[in-house]
């Protein structure tokens, strides 16, 4: 067992050695073995200044953000950046029709009036430690499954409760990466204070919207400004108006010097989930059916929504969140199937299968493709199910605080808060309808052996009718009164047990959790261990071949170049964007593209033609990455990431480095806004600039 652990390692070590630079999400423990990679395209900083932990470095400055988005910090005070879309939700929650801060956004003039955000915390990286041997401890391979299992998390458990402090906010996760080859022991110190200090107005942070979401030329000023705060002691604390300004170990410098093509860059942040080593027959499900079904389902629920919320500015305010959730994936699923389609990754898959299963004749990997394929035949049926259910049934928002309610009265929770949130963003007419696209769509596009019996028999007793139902249904729930559902207490729960809206939540629930959840999981936990052996032949398949672990919201790094690309024939974007692109989009006509009039008379004052606004590079990224710091050679800010090129969000499957670019906000146009739109440039007092 120590000798296969030992040679994996050595196997992962040497193949670090040999991927181009666009290409990759390094672990940064072991930046050390890309690093002369990195100097070579122009890096002079050296691997300790990248990540170490004993002394201060730049993963020190790089915080995960919410649970799902980067930031970095930029002063001593605290003050970190993040995008726009990442601090949406608190932004939203703090806005109303008399303060749009969405609308108009939002600028603090001082530490007074900057705003708390429960529940909202950054998380910095304390350490990171290759702990696969001491969580295979025990192991033999004459073990079962079962046993292994039990053994990984017992040992696993005991190291995170080692490395584990609540009580000083420290946390701790053992990651399995390389489909549980190799396992590694991440602690976190977790900070609970963070508030909202600026954000540009949405005519700015959301410049575009749906229509320019992972397209270039981009002109989004995709940022919005926090700070942490901690107690007396620099320590995390609950929010108190005593906690003071956090000081970090290490914040970044901002460079006011531009970026130009060619220019190194590099990326540090938490992409979210890669599925790079996959078969064939995974890549054919999302691109093929995965992917056009939830595209299809997705745009049922926007343009409902749309044509709701260009009606009443209310509206929009409360679905402005809402609406960008469900159309951020809707429209990256488009731009990867097209990927998957375009790149013939399907076939270039089978064909490299091919060449391995010549060579795993013979070897303890013979049959191991076929039963994959085996395996994915009989989950992906039943998975298509589980999607369409999670995309119709589970969207509708009545339900789903039906369910939210009933969970909560279970445990003796009070409800008043949670009705008190629902309610505050929720408009029944865009639910009711919701309620009948969704149902219908499930209805007409699932076989009948994929049906809950009990949807069968109520919707006969409408007489088929989506319409009738949801009237019926909309009617009668107690859960469209905001009073009831507040003055809810344990004592209610045969009134919410009998609800219609329960009744229908919990119906498809006990369909899936008897139906498809044992088939589901069943299938994904062969398939996980098939993979664990698919990964090591790989990697004894093809030993010069760079092995980076795919993405798990875990901080890594991916390192660059500035570069335009060529989407099509005769096609060339270059890239840097400026604002007198903006300009030629300015539509006050369109909500998306109505730029505030100050942003319009400082163009026409002249001499801003070529400020520029966000720039291209071919960084390796994913979801999670949103907010990530963008630094140069000298390791100074020069931008924040936050989307990809929509022709390259495949890379998520298959990086191609002709199409895939990373997209990022240039600092140049945060400092511009910030001083010219939301006068705040109070700020800049505590900022160091390198140049």
């Amino acid at each position: 067992m120590k000798k296969r652990i030992i040679l994996i390692a050595l196997a992962l070590a040497a193949a670090f050695q040999s991927l181009r630079a666009e290409e990759g999400m390094w672990l940064p423990l072991l930046i050390s073995q890309r690093i002369e990679d990195m100097q070579a395209h122009g890096f002079r900083l050296t691997a300790e200044d990248v990540y170490s932990v004993n002394q201060a470095s730049l993963k020190d400055a790089v915080v995960l953000f919410g649970s799902g988005c980067t930031g970095e910090l930029v002063s001593r005070e605290g003050l970190l950046f993040t995008n726009h879309h990442c601090g949406f939700s608190q932004i939203q929650q703090h806005s109303s029709v008399e303060h749009d801060y969405l609308k108009d956004g939002f600028w603090a003039m001082s530490r007074s009036e900057e705003l708390p955000n429960k529940g909202l915390t950054v998380s910095f990286l304390e350490r990171m430690e290759d702990v696969t041997g001491l969580v295979l401890r025990g192991y033999d391979e004459s073990m079962g499954e079962a046993q292994r299992d039990s053994l990984v998390k017992a040992n696993g458990d005991a190291l995170v409760k080692q490395a584990a402090d609540p009580a000083k906010g420290v946390s701790a996760r053992v990651e399995a990466l390389y489909y549980a080859n190799q396992y590694f022991l991440f602690v976190y110190k977790v900070y609970r204070d963070v508030r909202l200090v600026g954000a540009p107005p949405s005519s700015i942070g959301k410049f575009g919207g749906d229509t320019d979401n992972w397209m270039w030329p981009r002109h989004t000023g995709d940022f919005s400004i926090f700070r942490i705060y901690a107690g007396k002691d620099n320590e995390p604390a609950d929010y108190s108006e005593d906690n003071i300004p956090y000081t970090p170990k290490r914040f970044f410098k901002i460079s006011r010097a531009g970026v130009q093509e060619g220019d190194f860059t590099f990326v540090y942040g938490c992409p979210g989930s890669t599925k790079e080593y996959v078969t064939s027959d995974e890549v054919r499900y999302v691109g093929e059916v995965s992917d056009p079904e939830k595209i299809a389902l997705r745009t049922l629920r926007l343009d409902i929504q749309k044509k709701y919320m260009s009606q009443d500015p209310a509206v929009r305010i409360q679905y402005a969140s809402k609406n960008a959730n469900v159309s951020n994936a809707w429209k990256k699923w488009q731009g990867e199937s097209k990927g998957i389609a375009r790149l013939g990754t399907v076939a270039d898959k089978q064909a490299y299968e091919r060449r391995f299963a010549a060579w795993a004749e013979g070897t303890r990997y013979e049959g191991l493709l076929d039963r994959l394929s085996a395996l994915y035949a009989a989950r992906n049926p039943v998975y298509r199910a589980y999607e369409y259910y999670t995309e119709t049934v589970r969207t509708v928002e009545l339900l789903q605080l039906a369910n939210n309610v009933k969970t909560a009265l279970d445990a003796g929770r009070p409800v008043a808060e949670l009705a008190t949130s629902f309610f505050k963003d929720y408009y029944q007419p865009i639910d009711e309808e919701i309620f009948v696209s969704v149902l219908d769509a499930f209805d007409r596009n699932m076989n009948p052996g994929y049906k809950p019996d009990w949807f069968k028999t109520k919707l006969a007793e409408y007489g088929g009718s989506f319409s009738a139902w949801r009237d019926d249904l909309f009617a009668k729930s107690l859960f469209t009164d905001p009073q009831r559902v507040a003055a809810l207490t344990r004592d209610d729960l045969p009134a919410v047990t009998a609800d219609p809206a329960w009744a229908l939540w919990d119906a498809f629930y006990q369909w899936y959790r008897t139906e498809l959840q044992p088939v589901i999981t069943e299938s994904d936990r062969q398939i996980r261990l098939a993979y664990r052996d698919y990964m090591r032949a790989q990697m004894e398949f093809e030993p010069d071949k760079a092995f980076y672990p795919d993405a798990n919201l875990t901080l890594r790094v991916a390192y660059g170049h500035v570069a335009g690309y060529s989407p099509a024939d005769a096609i060339y974007y270059a890239p840097v964007s400026t604002l007198k692109g903006i300009i030629e989009k300015d539509n006050p006509d369109i909500y998306d593209y109505d730029i505030p009039q100050v942003l319009r008379d400082l163009y026409a004052a002249g001499g801003r033609e070529d400020q520029p606004v966000c720039f291209l590079a071919t960084n390796h990224t994913s979801g999670g990455n949103s907010g990530s710091p963008v630094i140069n050679a000298d390791g100074n800010l020069i931008g924040i990431n936050f989307d990809r090129v929509w022709e390259g969000t495949m890379s998520d499957v298959v990086f191609d480095p002709d199409y895939c670019r990373n997209i990022s906000l240039d600092i140049r146009y945060l400092l511009f806004v910030v001083k010219e739109i939301g006068h705040a440039d109070w700020l800049f007092e505590e900022i160091a600039f390198a140049d």
